[in-house]
C-alpha cells in the first residue's frame, strides 16, 4: 500500500537515505530541512528514479511556529499524512566546562524542542483522521553515555522518553509510535565517524529503518548487532572502555 510521509532533515544523512529507500519502495513523500536547494535536488532525482510524487519545503525546526505551519501545508499537498519521521537533528561535541552553553541550546532546540514540535503537529493531523504513525530518530546515546557529549546524549534521552510516553497516550486514537536508535552512521552530522566502533552506511541503515517504519515496531535499535545485546548493559560499561573511544 503506498503511503505518504513526511521526513524532517532530510536534506542529507540518514534522512535522504532514508527518502531513497521509501522512493524506492513506491510511497508518497514530503521532505524538509533548513537547505532548500538540496531538498529540490534530492526530489528531482527521486521522482526521475521511482516516478513519485515528492514534496519539499524549507524548515529549521527550532523555528517552533513553523512547524505545524509547514506539516499543515505539505499534508494538504498530498492529501494527507501515514506517517510522520521527525529525523531533523545536529550532533556537537565538547567537554564540560569550556563555556560554550550556546551549542548545548542549538543541540537541545534541535534534537528535542524540534522533534517535540514535529511529532506534536503531526499528532494534531492525525488525530482528525483518527489515524497514523509517528517516528522519532533517537540514538543509542539515550542510554550510552559518550564522553563530550552530554547535551547530545541528554537530548536524545529526552526524545526517547518523549516518545515512550506518547505511545501509552496515543493508543486510543489510532497513533502508534516508533524510536529508532541509530549505532554509530557513516553520515556528515560528526566528522571521523570512521574511527567509532561498528560504523555502517546510511543507506544500509535506512532499509531496517524502513522496514520498522512501515512494519507496526515499537522499538528499533540499528544495527541490531552489537548495540541490541550492550543497550541493557549500556550504563554499566567500564569507563575506562568509553574513554578509549571517546
Amino acid at each position: 500500500m503506498q503511503r505518504s510521509i513526511l521526513i524532517t532533515g532530510a536534506s542529507s544523512g540518514i534522512g535522504a537515505a532514508l527518502a531513497r529507500e521509501l522512493a524506492r519502495r513506491g510511497h508518497r513523500l514530503a521532505l524538509t530541512a533548513r537547505r532548500l536547494d538540496h531538498l529540490h535536488s534530492l526530489a528531482e532525482e527521486l521522482r526521475a528514479a521511482h516516478g513519485v510524487q515528492v514534496e519539499v519545503a524549507a524548515l529549521d525546526v527550532r523555528q517552533l511556529d513553523q512547524v505545524a505551519v509547514t506539516l499543515t501545508a505539505l499534508a494538504a499537498r498530498l492529501a494527507g499524512l501515514d506517517i510522520v519521521v521527525a529525523n531533523a537533528g545536529i550532533a556537537g561535541s565538547h567537554r564540560t566546562g569550556n563555556g560554550d552553553i550556546a551549542l548545548d541550546r542549538r543541540i537541545l532546540e534541535t534534537n528535542y524542542l524540534g522533534a517535540v514540535a514535529t511529532l506534536d503537529a503531526a499528532t494534531a493531523l492525525f488525530r482528525q483522521n483518527g489515524h497514523g504513525r509517528l517516528v522519532g530518530m533517537s540514538s543509542i546515546a539515550a542510554w550510552l553515555p559518550l564522553p563530550g557529549s552530554g547535551s547530545y546524549c541528554a537530548s536524545k534521552a529526552a526524545l526517547t522518553a518523549y516518545l515512550d510516553c506518547a505511545r501509552i497516550e496515543l493508543a486510543k486514537h489510532g497513533i502508534s509510535v516508533l524510536a529508532i536508535h541509530p549505532g554509530f552512521i557513516a553520515t556528515e552530522i560528526a566528522a571521523d565517524m570512521e574511527r567509532y566502533p561498528f560504523v555502517i552506511s546510511a543507506d544500509k541503515a535506512a532499509v531496517s529503518m524502513a522496514d520498522a517504519i512501515l512494519a507496526s515496531a515499537t522499538q528499533l535499535i540499528v544495527p541490531a548487532w552489537p548495540w541490541r545485546w550492550l543497550v541493557p548493559v549500556a550504563g554499566r560499561l567500564p569507563a575506562a572502555w568509553l574513554a578509549r573511544w571517546f
